[in-house]
């Protein structure tokens, strides 16, 4: 069984910036794709970033490319994502997930291009990320 905690939001002034960890337990970690979701009232969850297992490949979406940064230390079973530049659209609460896609990394990078769900394997609970104006 495996379990993620995120951690790291707050409050934060526009521009700010914000690390959100992932402390993941079990053996699964270091074998799969972990992505961060957020998710706003009112609006439906999105995929704001993924990272392979080996951390050969990245996804981000394109609201917080060159602004929020995934990574991610096997040894540690942690993940990270580094948000800079915060705007107030940023706003939301976010997930750390993991999953082994059994459709591979493409298909997978598909689906959060194109908005459709996509059910990872394990979730943690949220962490708030509010940033004012």
């Amino acid at each position: 069984q495996v379990q993620l905690q995120a951690s790291g939001g707050g409050l934060v002034q526009a521009g700010g910036s914000l690390e959100l960890s992932c402390a993941a337990s079990g053996d699964s970690f270091s074998s799969s794709v972990l992505a961060w979701f957020r998710q706003a009232p009112g609006k439906e969850r999105e995929c704001v970033a993924a990272i392979t297992w080996s951390s050969r490949s990245t996804y981000y979406l394109d609201s917080v490319k060159g602004r929020f940064t995934i990574s991610r230390d096997n040894a540690k079973n942690m993940g990270y994502l580094r948000m800079s530049n915060l705007k107030p659209e940023d706003m939301a609460v976010y997930y750390c997930a993991i999953d082994q896609p059994s459709r591979g990394w493409d298909t997978m990078v598909q689906s959060f291009q194109r908005g459709r769900p996509y059910e990872m394997d394990y979730w943690g609970k949220g962490t708030l990320v509010t940033v004012s104006s």
